[in-house]
């Protein structure tokens, strides 16, 4: 089997992160924060180590761990908004354009969609034709999960903050690829999703924010503080962290960062090479590309013309067993500028545990189904 799916998840987790999650269960199963005893105050300790790590990693004032990037962007969204108006792009995931449809809805903001005018990706221009006196936040997919047109996050950020408006960062595709400093990039609020870039655990979720931003809660309950007053607390990360967190996702995702530092430089050279190779080889065949070569992050797309993309992933898998993704990745605006409503299109990704010759059984299995089809 060849795994070409790790934008979904990624499926080889390091030996380190394997070790982490064991440990996390069979050392550290006390729930930390609830109980003042041994255990549960050496598993917050361990929880606090990588929330420190975060913070250092980022340069972020804060750390909020939640079920998953999803509830961490809507925690962001939610949280934040409750009048004006917010900007973001054609490249968001549901999980942006779902929160701000319902706010929409519900007659508490108003939002626009940058369309992208760079080839390569959303640019300062693209955000700054739809500011209004009443914008208060900005949304920027970093990374597409369609095809990998990467933003340029540090100019936008740049022009926001000499502006004052909050600006919010889904980095889902693009934790573990890049470097952040939150400060000096302008950023005010940073997602990730673990499980993905970080090569951790599912089941956990990150949300990085300035110390200056105060969102409502949208989870409430049990913190272990302040518990005879029904309100939620003031303080965080308690505000936002309602319930018993997820600490073998926690420390599996810290053992992810330590994987990731230590090895950052040769897991973003192997991305690029194995992504500019099947470029470069699938350029020579009759199918429609939509990634460019400036974004060589590891996310790829692509279609046979005519043929729907969900079609040409079973045959991938049923054949070779190769596994991609077909459909729409849950982006819908991505798809209607890149004209594959229709066809959805086929996606594949790469982790550092993908070789070029997997990229060469992928690239038969395509030349194999064009003849097929040609038929």
């Amino acid at each position: 089997m060849i795994y070409f799916d790790n934008s979904a998840s990624t499926l080889l987790k390091p030996k380190n992160v394997q070790r982490a999650v064991l440990t996390a269960l069979t050392s550290f199963s006390a729930n930390p924060g609830r109980s003042g005893h041994m255990e549960a105050l050496k598993t917050a300790m361990e929880v606090e180590k990588v929330r420190e790590n975060l913070k250092k990693c980022a340069n972020a004032d804060e750390v909020i761990f939640t079920g998953g990037c999803t509830h961490a962007l809507n925690l962001a969204i939610l949280g934040f908004c409750e009048d004006g108006h917010v900007i973001c792009t054609e490249n968001e995931h549901n999980s942006v354009l779902r929160p701000l449809q319902h706010l929409k809805d519900e007659n508490k903001i108003t939002f626009s969609v940058a369309k992208q005018s760079s080839k390569k990706g959303i640019v300062w221009e693209d955000i700054e034709k739809h500011l209004t006196k009443e914008t208060k936040l900005v949304i920027v997919n970093h990374i597409s999960n369609v095809n990998g047109d990467v933003a340029d996050i540090e100019n936008i950020g740049t022009k926001l903050k000499e502006k004052g408006i909050t600006f919010l960062v889904d980095g889902a595709q693009s934790g573990g690829h890049f470097r952040y400093d939150m400060k000096k990039m302008g950023i005010d609020m940073l997602v990730f999703s673990p499980h993905k870039g970080f090569y951790s655990p599912q089941g956990v979720g990150v949300l990085l924010k300035s110390e200056k931003i105060r969102l409502n809660p949208i989870l409430f309950g049990g913190t272990g503080t302040n518990s005879l007053e029904l309100h939620q607390p003031d303080i965080s990360p308690e505000r936002y962290e309602s319930g018993t967190i997820c600490t073998p996702a926690i420390l599996g995702f810290g053992a992810g960062l330590e994987f990731v530092e230590e090895n950052f430089n040769e897991i973003k050279e192997k991305l690029e090479d194995l992504t500019t190779y099947l470029h470069y080889e699938f350029s020579k065949l009759p199918i429609e590309i939509y990634t460019s070569t400036e974004n060589a992050n590891g996310v790829f797309a692509f279609n046979i013309p005519d043929v729907n993309s969900a079609e040409v992933a079973t045959y991938l898998n049923d054949r070779y067993e190769i596994c991609v993704r077909g459909g729409y990745h849950c982006a819908p605006f991505k798809h209607e500028a890149l004209g594959t409503v229709s066809q959805g299109a086929v996606r594949v990704s790469f982790s550092v545990a993908n070789t070029f010759q997997e990229v060469e059984k992928l690239i038969y299995a395509v030349k194999h189904f064009l003849k097929v089809y040609k038929r």
